[in-house]
């Protein structure tokens, strides 16, 4: 069996695709379809682009009305209405709309003005959504898939890779990874867990056959005032970000999944840990004060 590593960036992050194959040329096809379908999915519900079909929706958002959806997003509409049913409205795609309050790229803290005007558009409850026709009820809201579409890009990736033959590899999007196979030699995919508070220092080594691993976390982006940080996970309840757990990490069959949940106990704050052991899925993680937990910590 071939070995062969693609590095490539999209949706904002680093990611790669490890294949094992009959042949490095097979390798590198199979690898070239699936990068082929993450960019695709980054070029239709991307929110920095103009021409994307989230953009198109947005569109119709800002002025109140309606829009027919296509049977993918739908699907992703569908997941986004069970993850704010199973978190008690917590996970919301509407609250991504508090961006234009929270820029991590500056100094100082938001308006409380400015967040309390953005609440009053954030809320699943403010649309209505039913046979495939997305209906906002007020003007000025937005919805974004960041919470779910790189995942969902995670488990397409691998799953093409299966269809088209492949039984030893792994998918990784920015930390979100999917595991198609163990290595050629049958030995697992050794994946750290970063640190949330040490760069470059790993919270847990784990050994992957299958499955899928993702991790929601304050220190992608975030925000220091006076010696306070503020990262990007925001409650759409309150506008602010959370600040009891620094970050968590869920392993399961799909990444869309791991992820959804990691986020969820982030946003359920001091109840998050108790949440994901309900959930049944394994899982870590770190808070604020340095204490660390769940079934993956060794």
């Amino acid at each position: 069996m071939k070995f062969y590593h693609n590095e490539f960036k999209a949706m904002g992050t680093p990611c790669d695709i490890q294949l094992f194959a009959k042949t490095t040329t097979r390798a590198k096809q199979v690898a070239d379809l699936a990068v082929a379908d993450v960019r695709r999915l980054e070029l239709r519900y991307s929110r920095y682009r103009d021409d994307s079909f989230l953009a198109k929706i947005n569109r119709v958002a800002a002025t109140g009305g309606s829009i027919a959806v296509d049977p993918e997003t739908a699907g992703l509409l569908n997941y986004a209405a069970t993850c704010h049913q199973q978190s008690d409205g917590l996970f919301d795609i509407t609250s991504g709309i508090l961006r234009r309050a929270w820029r991590f790229d500056r100094e100082g803290l938001p308006d409380e003005g400015q967040i309390q005007a953005l609440l009053a558009k954030i809320g699943w409850h403010k649309l209505r959504w039913h046979n495939a026709v997305l209906e906002f009820l007020i003007p000025g809201m937005e919805i974004d898939f960041g919470g779910i579409v790189k995942e969902y890009a995670v488990d397409r990736a691998a799953a093409l890779c299966w269809s088209a033959g492949i039984r030893h590899g792994v998918v990784n999007l920015g930390g979100d990874i999917k595991i198609i196979g163990p290595r050629a030699d049958g030995s697992p995919w050794r994946i750290g867990i970063r640190h949330p508070r040490r760069k470059d220092a790993v919270l847990e080594t784990l050994s992957l056959f299958d499955g899928a691993l993702a991790s929601s976390g304050d220190y992608e982006r975030c925000l220091i005032v006076d010696g306070v940080r503020y990262g990007h996970v925001l409650n759409p309840k309150t506008g602010w970000p959370v600040k009891h757990l620094a970050s968590v990490s869920v392993v399961g069959e799909f990444c869309v999944v791991a992820g959804s949940a990691s986020t969820i106990a982030m946003l359920k704050e001091d109840q998050g840990a108790t949440w994901l052991e309900g959930l049944g899925l394994p899982y870590c993680w770190a808070d604020v004060q340095g204490n660390t937990g769940g079934s993956l910590i060794l």
